[in-house]
């Protein structure tokens, strides 16, 4: 009864619910009215059939939510919330019944929200992932087509280097003549025709008319 309560103990937590439901684990949150100074909370949880009882206290804390760990699956559970001010506690709360679900069950709509928010993250993360991968393959490409690239122009050069050189080397003998000692043959020498003059004395008792002739005689050069 709020009657009976302490004057100086905070006033019991009101709006107690039960949210995120799972096989073993709910969520408990509540409001405190304004002006009071609360400094923890204290939880009673008792399951539906008395199998189980357990009692949760916090100090120091100005957090207004709980999460309950190992709940039973598929099971009835009942809680109650109190609020701890500086100079004691205050009334129980109303009581609060929920039912953890089953393994197979679905997540209730308020819990849906952030597994589907999750689920987005993750698909975000791998979506990330997949970019990257595609990134790094694109640029491993990229360098591989410079460097084929490179190595068929470096091909094509050497190739035309080695015809020049093959060019310079050739033997200029089809171009020469018999006339030029570059193309190995020697020059043959001609020999120049010489002229011998011979001069004939006149004989006498030989009746001539005219003078002697001069004879040519035509012979090799001495």
């Amino acid at each position: 009864d709020p009657c009976l309560a302490h004057p100086d103990r905070p006033p019991s937590p009101v709006n107690v619910t039960v949210t995120q439901l799972k096989a073993n684990s709910a969520t408990v949150s509540w409001d405190v009215p304004e002006g009071d100074v609360v400094i923890g909370y204290a939880i009673l949880q008792q399951r539906q059939d008395g199998q189980m009882q357990r009692f949760i206290r916090e100090v120091n804390t100005t957090t207004r939510a709980c999460v309950l760990w190992d709940l039973a699956e598929d099971a009835d559970y009942v809680i109650q919330v109190q609020s701890i001010g500086l100079y004691g506690e205050s009334q129980a709360s109303k009581r609060v019944h929920f039912r953890t679900l089953k393994e197979t069950d679905r997540l209730p709509s308020n819990s849906s929200n952030q597994g589907d928010i999750t689920m987005e993250g993750l698909d975000k993360d791998r979506q990330l992932q997949t970019g990257e991968i595609i990134i790094i393959v694109a640029v491993l490409l990229m360098w591989a087509a410079v460097i084929a690239l490179f190595c068929r122009q470096y091909d094509i050069i050497k190739d035309n280097d080695s015809n020049n050189n093959k060019e310079k080397t050739k033997p200029s003998s089809e171009h020469s003549t018999p006339e030029r000692p570059s193309g190995g043959l020697l020059r043959s020498k001609k020999k120049s025709p010489s002229v011998n003059i011979i001069e004939v004395a006149p004989v006498w008792g030989c009746a001539w008319s005219q003078p002697p002739a001069v004879h040519a005689e035509h012979g090799p050069a001495p």
